[in-house]
């Protein structure tokens, strides 16, 4: 199965992704900021990253970006799972190099399928 990196500042959120990736049989790792994601995805290479977009500092935008453009993270791909759910979020988080978009709260065979497409398994 798969290793996943979830980047989301809230606690409970990523409980509720790590409980529902491991109980599918994926491994998942977390970081709770895009700064700290950022160097993660790096040192980690995981599989696929869950990208959270409100969080201090850096955005959960800026950093799909910055994973998409750095030839070390470039392959990694981008679901990002955020409250904001307006369609010109969603297309721009798809133009900062994300593969797919979810909003939160995510239903457990949305979040899977979205995996499986975006890693190509």
């Amino acid at each position: 199965m798969a290793r996943i990196l979830i980047i989301d500042d809230s606690p409970t959120e990523v409980h509720v992704l790590k409980t529902m990736l491991e109980k599918a049989g994926h491994q998942a790792l977390s970081a709770t900021s895009a700064e700290e994601g950022l160097v993660k995805a790096k040192a980690e290479k995981p599989d696929l990253i869950l990208m959270d977009v409100v969080m201090p500092g850096t955005n959960g935008f800026q950093a799909t970006r910055e994973i998409s453009k750095d030839p070390d993270t470039a392959h990694i791909p981008v679901i990002i799972v955020t409250t904001k759910d307006q369609e010109t979020d969603k297309v721009w988080g798809m133009r900062q190099g994300a593969k797919e978009y979810l909003t939160k709260p995510v239903q457990v065979s949305d979040l899977l399928s979205k995996i499986q497409v975006a890693i190509g398994k």
